[in-house]
């Protein structure tokens, strides 16, 4: 008996659990391609973390922004955009898409408040509707779109998705991020931060400086030469003179597809080197070596090793 009264004794005792004071969590942003998730994302992160071009279908794999928000660590999620695919890249991208979103504590759908309810919207939303987990709306572009509009389309979409909050942003100017920072921030889970403090990634450098060259890529190309090329840091070398020297590939899968990377001369190599470096040199504060190659890799696409580079997952 006396055992027992001195084992109750000291549980008494004993200091109650206290709750953490740090949150952490995973926010997956979908969309149709060219909704904004990119441009947004760096708004929210405060710094690049992803490639944006006027293009559509420029992010090809999930890339992890880092956002710190008083006690909160918020791991934002760029997904590719959905659309409908026609070709086995374009099947992992969507699969990607979706399946960042299963994986994340929040989804948030972002709608290109211009172009409204597209068929690949209105498709997001039917899938979207029977996803469970916390589901919130933004309305991005609403420093363009007609305000009346907006509101229609905010309506519409809540009757499609039981959207738990709607936001109206732009992406481009930065307002209304503020807002969508702090709301995230309450959402995430209280526990520990799962990134240091100052990490804005979780995407190796060698990653992030392919997707810069890929960015400039689009920019200078026109028609499908983007879409069928991929470019892989192969080096990166710390200079005993606080340089970087950086080589990298870029893959085509055809030799008339590397004549038009190249250029006449060599020019539009040359300028997608310089327009790469200059955006390098700045991400890393310091002077970057940018070597790049084009080689020619028939059937990358079909290629299951390049996919697991992608960081995707390869459909069969």
């Amino acid at each position: 008996m006396e055992n027992d009264e001195t084992a109750q004794t000291g549980a008494d005792t004993l200091a109650p659990a206290t709750a953490p004071t740090t949150r952490a969590g995973f926010v997956a942003l979908i969309g149709a391609p060219n909704a904004g998730k990119s441009t947004l994302i760096n708004q929210l992160v405060g710094t690049k973390v992803s490639i944006v071009t006027h293009k559509v279908q420029t992010t090809r794999a999930l890339v992890r922004g880092i956002a710190m928000h008083g006690d909160a660590q918020v791991i934002f999620v760029d997904t590719p955009g959905i659309f409908k695919p026609k070709r086995r890249l374009d099947r992992a991208m969507v699969d990607t898409a979706w399946g960042g979103s299963r994986d994340a504590d929040v989804t948030a759908l972002l709608i290109d408040a211009r172009k409204g309810l597209t068929e690949e919207v209105e498709t997001i939303l039917d899938r979207l509707a029977g996803e469970r987990g916390t589901k919130v709306l933004i309305l991005n572009k609403t420093d363009v779109a007609n305000r009346e509009k907006l509101l229609k389309l905010a309506v519409t979409a809540n009757e499609k998705v039981a959207f738990e909050k709607t936001f109206m942003v732009s992406a481009l100017s930065g307002d209304g991020v503020q807002d969508i920072l702090t709301y995230f921030a309450e959402k995430v889970r209280p526990g520990p931060w799962l990134y240091p403090e100052d990490q804005v990634s979780d995407a190796p450098m060698r990653m992030l400086a392919a997707e810069i060259t890929r960015e400039k890529l689009f920019e200078r190309l026109h028609e499908e030469i983007p879409y069928v090329s991929t470019v892989e840091t192969e080096r990166w070398e710390e200079r005993k003179d606080g340089s970087v020297r950086l080589e990298q590939t870029i893959y085509v899968e055809r030799d008339s597809q590397k004549a038009i990377v190249l250029g006449k001369k060599g020019q539009t190599i040359k300028v997608i080197s310089q327009a790469a470096r200059t955006e390098l040199a700045e991400i890393v504060e310091r002077p970057v070596h940018l070597f790049l190659f084009v080689k020619v890799r028939e059937n990358w696409s079909d290629d299951p090793e390049r996919y697991r580079e992608m960081g995707l997952e390869f459909p069969r």
